[in-house]
């Protein structure tokens, strides 16, 4: 990772503390996976990209995500488009393409980004892990609903995952990304038995229970 050190300590300094206003899942720990990430996807595909530019994108794209998180790849991007900070590190045109990035992330937009760096942050953005899912979606299910009972949540769960990533989910491929297809594998197989699915999903929830990890 290349990135222009005075603007990563800004955006340390001062965007990623917003991020104590997100749930869980969508929290500092977060933008930390999709930044390392993206890196890893432009490296496995030996792109040329800007770094700052891609440092930016993943560093913003939740920023807005406990105003409304129905619209929050919108009002992230506005968030970025009127940081006076980033204007001396970008031109009109990069910060453009930044914008247009974040407003494009979401896996579930019926458009493909409009760029490639939309593009990579839309793929570091999807989970790899099948822990990480069990937490976000139970987190997230209880930020949207804060009276249902955990087994409502793990129903609502196990929908919203099938939808995402069950063989004719609309999570979407870009880049050649192992880490990924491995992850796909593993999620569809757990996803084929709904039983064994809201099980696993309820002891892992309670073993993070138990240590005050939610």
């Amino acid at each position: 990772m290349e990135v222009n050190k005075e603007l990563k300590q800004y955006i340390e300094n001062n965007i990623f503390p917003e991020y104590n206003k997100n749930e869980q899942g969508h929290g500092i720990s977060h933008i930390n996976d999709v930044i390392n990430r993206s890196f890893e996807l432009i490296k496995e595909n030996e792109l040329n990209l800007n770094q700052d530019m891609v440092y930016t994108i993943a560093a913003y794209h939740d920023i807005g995500h406990h105003i409304d998180s129905k619209t929050h790849e919108i009002i992230s991007a506005d968030i970025m488009s009127k940081d006076k900070g980033l204007f001396k590190f970008f031109s009109n045109e990069e910060l453009k393409t930044i914008k247009e990035a974040i407003e494009d992330h979401r896996a579930s937009s019926k458009n493909e980004p409009r760029s490639i760096y939309g593009k990579i942050v839309s793929s570091a953005d999807r989970s790899n892990s099948i822990e990480e899912c069990l937490e976000r979606t139970y987190t997230y299910g209880k930020k949207l609903n804060p009276k249902a009972t955990d087994e409502e949540l793990f129903e609502n769960a196990y929908s919203s995952l099938v939808k995402k990533f069950g063989e004719n989910g609309y999570a979407k491929f870009y880049f050649k990304d192992t880490q990924y297809e491995t992850f796909l594998k593993d999620i569809r197989e757990l996803l084929s038995d709904k039983t064994k699915y809201i099980e696993t999903q309820r002891e892992y929830i309670n073993k993070l229970k138990k240590g005050n990890k939610i």
